[in-house]
């Protein structure tokens, strides 16, 4: 007997979805496989399978004492000094990660 499918519409933005699925096509895993993992994860939770948090946001200048930002900058001193800096496209990367 053949098992009945349904439909799943979703509209999310391309890069999302670009990014999303090249990471599933490296795993091997087919878009249709994961959504169908995914809502059993949901069931047998009786919930959303992970955690729903507000990240904790970046930390403002405003918000520094005068001690912390000193540290920090003296930190990226040294970096800079030992050659360990990122390119600006790496840089963002980690920001936008972080957010």
């Amino acid at each position: 007997m053949a098992v009945k499918t349904a439909n799943v519409t979703a509209r999310i933005q391309p890069e999302i979805k670009e990014h999303a699925e090249a990471i599933l096509e490296r795993l091997g895993i087919p878009v249709s496989v994961f959504i169908d993992m995914t809502y059993r994860q949901v069931i047998m939770r009786d919930g959303v399978p992970f955690s729903l948090e507000i990240p904790h946001t970046l930390t403002t200048r405003d918000a520094l004492s005068k001690a912390e930002f000193d540290t920090i900058m003296q930190t990226g001193l040294m970096q800079a000094k030992a050659d360990e800096s990122l390119t600006v496209e790496d840089a963002f990367s980690q920001l936008k990660a972080e957010i």
